[in-house]
């Protein structure tokens, strides 16, 4: 059979080879009935671009990088998911590189370091300081990810973790808690932020310093999370009405160390987490979390990326480059599930 070229969905859609190769190299500056003509003729025809010949062309591999800190934990697993849906609709293929949170490794790929194998890169950054990289901007497509900032000159897309804090721990006190624990901070960026949230959401309550608490850990895992619940509950304190843990691995973690010890949730102590990952509606009981939108995430992402290499201009015209503050607040939702209907629960 025939190779389906261009000009052939051209001809079929009843438009040019110029406005076909805009729809599929996503130029946005199409109208949507042309956008939808045309796409029907590619479906109906089958056409299947040539990447091998584009990257000839543009002196472009089609392949860009996703560098998360770990592929074991399920919120960076679904990003990455995310991120290869987002490229497939593309024709763009995701290497996929796990930093282990290793600030070295991370400072690496903000040096370029792998540029070499790669048209743009994804950084989902941990622990990497912004003294270290000082005020340079990057001279290739980069785009963070994530709420670690390293500069306001690379451009970054996130939910607002600090609103997202707040938003977790104002649920907790509209069901009645009062002595709610934050779970989770370790130094990081991301945990002074969330620190930060539950703080304001605590003040905007009124609630007693004295029920304030701040549990540190040094990761954000289930092994951590159920032994900092596990301590909590040995000691001689009271028992808190909720546990706000800064990630779902860590309140997952702490239902299993209250389930241990023979404290009910919700009954006893809510729990709330951040990150909705596909086993908290699962857990037992379900988690209540914070859910970011990661295809948007992804989306926005994407799109940033290109608009630095020129990818979404059409044929001939240089793309726009990126603000270099160009940072991007995502949505996210309350998803409200059983560990935490407190009142519900008849206390």
């Amino acid at each position: 059979m025939a190779r389906v070229r261009m000009r052939d969905v051209a001809e079929h859609a009843g438009v040019s080879v110029r406005t076909v190769s805009n729809v599929v190299s996503g130029y946005p500056h199409v109208s949507p009935d042309t956008r939808a003509k045309v796409q029907r003729s590619l479906d109906e025809l089958g056409y299947r671009m040539d990447y091998l010949a584009r990257g000839l062309r543009s002196g472009r591999t089609g392949f860009i990088a996703l560098a998360v800190p770990y592929l074991a934990e399920p919120y960076f697993a679904e990003l990455a998911q995310a991120v290869i849906r987002a490229a497939g609709r593309r024709g763009i293929t995701v290497l996929v590189e796990a930093t282990a949170g290793d600030s070295e490794v991370e400072r690496r790929i903000l040096d370029g370091g792998l540029t070499n194998v790669a048209d743009g890169v994804l950084l989902s950054a941990l622990t990497v300081p912004a003294a270290d990289v000082g005020a340079r901007t990057p001279d290739f497509p980069l785009v963070m990810l994530g709420e670690h900032s390293v500069g306001d000159q690379f451009p970054r897309v996130g939910i607002d973790n600090v609103a997202a804090a707040r938003t977790a721990v104002g649920h907790l006190v509209e069901q009645g808690c009062r002595r709610i624990v934050a779970l989770g901070q370790n130094g990081s960026e991301n945990g002074r932020q969330r620190t930060e949230g539950y703080r304001q959401a605590m003040s905007a309550a009124r609630v007693r310093r004295v029920n304030w608490l701040v549990v540190p850990v040094e990761d954000w895992t289930r092994e951590q999370g159920f032994a900092a619940v596990r301590e909590l509950l040995e000691g001689d304190g009271p028992l808190p009405d909720a546990v706000f843990a800064f990630n779902d691995a860590l309140a997952v973690g702490a239902l299993r160390a209250l389930d241990a010890s023979g404290v009910r949730v919700p009954e006893d102590v809510a729990v709330a987490g951040i990150d909705d990952i596909q086993e908290a509606a699962y857990t037992h009981p379900p988690l209540t979390s914070i859910a970011p939108d990661l295809d948007v995430i992804a989306e926005r992402a994407l799109a940033l990326l290109e608009e630095q290499s020129g990818t979404s201009a059409g044929p001939g015209e240089p793309g726009a480059p990126v603000a270099a503050a160009a940072q991007e607040a995502t949505p996210f939702r309350l998803v409200v599930r059983a560990s935490s209907r407190w009142r519900s629960a008849g206390r």
